[in-house]
């Protein structure tokens, strides 16, 4: 397995894991917060993808599928299209709503898609290059990439933990 493989398996996995997290699930079920400052499923899978969106979409020098393939509108949310979820207040995690189990598990393929259409093409060399010279030391590809798998995963095992205190209210 090379770097590009285990770079595409590990985003695979997440993507197994946003499907089986939103599936059956209502709007109603996926706008369920445990209380009024915590985060929702729906808001959860929303953020993760939004980042994920935009950090590789910015690496790729791609333009974001959340404004380029139509999925802000599809999605209709009371916030900017630049929004990510990133510093949300409990106010901007309640406006993640109305949204299917259809909306989120398909803008999260539509984004998985074209990580793996730019994950796919890396070698080792690649990984070197400087994506952010804002923080000291500069983040390379490789950083960034291996950050927003994490940042995907502890999110959506955050949403699994949301769907089982749902499951069992």
């Amino acid at each position: 397995m090379n770097t590009a493989e285990l770079v595409a398996d590990a985003f695979g996995r997440v993507q197994e894991d946003v499907h089986a997290v939103v599936e059956g699930l209502s709007a109603e079920e996926l706008a369920f917060r445990p209380d009024g400052e915590a985060n929702s499923i729906g808001w959860l899978v929303w953020h993760l993808t939004r980042v994920q969106d935009d950090h590789i979409a910015d690496a790729a020098g791609r333009d974001q599928v959340w404004t380029a393939r139509g999925w802000a509108d599809r999605f209709g949310l009371e916030l900017g299209d630049e929004e990510t979820g990133y510093g949300h207040t409990a106010h901007q995690v309640a406006a993640v709503k109305g949204v299917s189990a259809e909306q989120l598990s398909g803008y999260y393929d539509a984004v998985h898609e074209q990580t793996l259409a730019f994950v796919r093409g890396l070698d080792d060399s690649a990984l070197d290059r400087v994506v952010d010279e804002r923080w000291t030391p500069h983040v390379t590809l490789g950083v960034r990439l291996i950050s927003v798998i994490g940042d995907d995963l502890q999110h959506v095992g955050q949403a699994a933990y949301v769907r089982g205190l749902l499951k069992r209210r």
